[in-house]
C-alpha cells in the first residue's frame, strides 16, 4: 500500500530491457495496481513496488525525494535497466551510480549516488547461480553514469549489450527472479580501487567471499580522485575497508590513494586477508585487527582454519575477544631461519591466529579464543622452535635460558694452516679429515665455536 515503506524497483517505457524485466515481475507474481497522484504506474507485491517512468533511467537525480512526495517510501531502489557495449555479449551487470569527474551520461560532476552494497552482492550472487545454465556472463561494473543525487540507497541491474538480449524473455525473467530474491545481509563492505571497467577481482571476490562492495573506480579514474571524493566513496557505500587491485595500479597511484584512506581513519585489506577473514564473524575480526594494529601498525593478521571452525561452530554465542600469548622473539626469529616452512605448518595447524611483519617474517604473539588456548600454543610454539634449533646446532635447556651451541667452519683457521680455498675446504666444511704435507688436519682445528643464550618468557 502506498505510505509502506517498500523496496522499488524502477522501470522505464523508453528501456526495452526495462520493459522485459518489468513484465517478467507481473508475470511472476500477482501485483496490486495503485493509484498514483504523481502521475506514475505503480504496482505492488508484498515487500515490492514497481514504478514505472516515461523517462530515462540515469537522469533521475531527486527521484528518491519525489517518490518520498509521493507517499511511495522506500529504503532501496532498484534500477532495472539495459546495458550497451560495443562487443554485443549477453552479460548481467550491477552496479552502483555517481560520478568520480565530469558528468557525462546523467547525474552531477563529482558526485556519488548512496550505494546499496547489501543489495548488489545479493543480486550479483542470485544472478551468478540463475544463469548458470544460459550463455550469460554475470560481473559487477565500476561505478558510472547517473544519478548520482540519490539519498537512498540504491544499485543497477542491468540485460546486456545489445537489442537481442535486452528483449530476451529468459534473460528478463532471471533478472526479475533475482530482484524478488534480493536479501539485505551484513557482509563487510568495501570500496574497490582499480581494474577494468568490469572489475573481476572486485567481482570474483563478491562472489566466492563473504564480503561486498559499494562504489567501485577503475584505473582510468584513479587520477581523478581527492581526499573529498574517496571520503564520499566510503561514507555512501557505509564501507568499512578499501581493496585495491594491486598488479593492475602503479605504485605511485597505491601510495597516494592508500595514504589517503588512512588518513580517513580507513585500512586496506589484501585479498588474502579478505579471503583469510570469510566467514568469520565481523566483530572478531574487528578485534584482531585492530590488537594487531596496537601491536604492529603494519602487521597483518593471519587465521587459521582451525580457529574458523571453532568460531563458525559457534553461530548463537556471543562473538568472542581476542586472547593474546607471546613467545620469545629471538627464538621465533632463529627458528624461522632455519625451517620457515615447517613453523607455518605448525602454526596453520592449531586453533589461532598470528601475526606476520610488513617484511613477511612470522611475529611473536598468538592469538586465540581464549587465555589458556592462546597460552598452550605459544609453550607448544616454544618447544617447537627448540626441536628445529636442535636440528643445526647443540641446544641445552636450563634455568628458563637456552643455551645454543653454534660450531661453524672458518675459512681464516684453514688458511693459516697453509690450506687453500677449493675441495680441500669444502671436505673441512663438511667435517672431513685430510692431510697436507704429511700433517694430518682434524675439522676441529678449522672451526670455531659461538655460543648464546635465550631466555625464555
Amino acid at each position: 500500500m502506498v505510505n509502506e515503506k517498500k523496496i522499488t524497483i524502477v522501470c522505464s517505457t523508453l528501456d526495452r530491457a526495462s520493459q522485459n524485466i518489468k513484465n517478467n515481475l507481473l508475470t511472476i507474481r500477482k501485483w496490486d495496481t495503485v493509484k498514483s497522484d504523481c502521475g506514475y504506474q505503480v504496482f505492488e507485491f508484498k515487500d515490492f513496488r514497481i514504478v514505472e517512468l516515461d523517462d530515462g533511467l540515469i537522469y533521475q537525480d531527486g527521484l528518491d525525494k519525489k517518490l518520498t512526495d509521493c507517499g511511495l517510501f522506500t529504503d532501496l531502489m532498484i534500477f532495472a535497466s539495459k546495458h550497451r557495449s560495443k562487443d554485443g555479449r549477453a552479460i548481467f551487470t550491477v552496479h552502483s551510480t555517481g560520478n568520480a569527474g565530469q558528468a557525462k551520461f546523467g547525474g552531477r560532476d563529482r558526485e556519488l549516488a548512496n550505494a546499496a552494497p547489501q543489495a548488489a552482492g545479493s543480486l550479483l550472487r542470485s544472478l551468478k547461480i540463475l544463469a548458470g545454465n544460459e550463455d550469460y556472463d554475470v560481473t559487477l561494473e565500476c561505478t558510472h553514469h547517473g544519478p548520482s543525487d540519490v539519498e537512498i540507497p540504491s544499485v543497477f541491474i542491468e540485460i546486456g549489450s545489445g537489442e537481442e538480449q535486452w528483449i530476451d524473455d529468459v534473460a528478463g525473467r532471471i533478472v526479475a527472479n533475482a530482484i524478488l530474491l534480493v536479501k539485505n545481509n551484513e557482509s563487510p563492505v568495501a570500496v574497490g580501487f582499480g581494474g577494468t571497467h568490469y572489475a573481476p577481482r572486485q567481482n570474483a571476490l563478491t562472489l566466492e567471499t563473504d564480503i561486498t562492495f559499494g562504489h567501485i573506480f577503475p584505473n582510468h579514474a584513479l587520477e581523478k580522485l581527492d581526499e573529498d571524493m574517496v571520503k564520499q566513496a566510503f561514507i555512501k557505500s557505509n564501507a568499512d575497508f578499501a581493496y585495491f587491485d594491486r598488479k593492475s595500479m602503479k605504485a605511485k597511484q597505491r601510495d597516494r590513494l592508500e595514504e589517503i584512506i588512512e588518513k580517513l581513519g580507513y585500512e586496506v585489506l589484501r585479498e588474502s586477508d579478505i579471503r583469510d577473514m570469510d566467514g568469520i564473524p565481523r566483530d572478531f575480526c574487528l578485534h584482531l585487527r585492530q590488537k594487531v594494529r596496537e601491536l604492529c601498525p603494519s602487521g597483518r593478521p593471519k587465521i587459521t582454519n582451525g580457529i574458523k571452525c571453532e568460531l563458525m561452530s559457534c553461530q548463537n554465542c556471543v562473538c568472542p575477544r581476542v586472547k593474546i600469548a607471546r613467545i620469545n622473539p629471538i627464538l621465533l626469529s632463529e627458528a624461522e631461519k632455519i625451517d620457515r616452512k615447517r613453523l607455518e605448518n605448525f602454526l596453520s595447524n592449531h586453533n589461532i591466529a598470528y601475526m606476520e611483519s610488513e617484511n613477511g617474517r612470522f611475529s611473536h604473539v598468538i592469538f586465540g579464543l581464549d587465555d589458556n588456548c592462546a597460552r598452550m600454543v605459544a609453550e607448544e610454539l616454544t618447544e617447537e622452535c627448540i626441536n628445529i634449533l636442535e636440528t643445526v646446532y647443540d641446544v641445552t635447556t636450563r634455568n628458563g635460558t637456552i643455551e645454543i651451541t653454534e660450531t661453524k667452519f672458518n675459512p681464516e683457521l684453514a688458511k693459516s694452516l697453509g690450506i687453500h680455498e677449493g675441495p680441500l675446504f669444502g671436505q673441512l666444511a663438511r667435517g672431513g679429515t685430510i692431510i697436507i704435507d704429511g700433517k694430518t688436519i682434524n675439522p676441529e682445528m678449522v672451526y670455531e665455536i659461538n655460543k648464546r643464550a635465550i631466555k625464555l618468557n
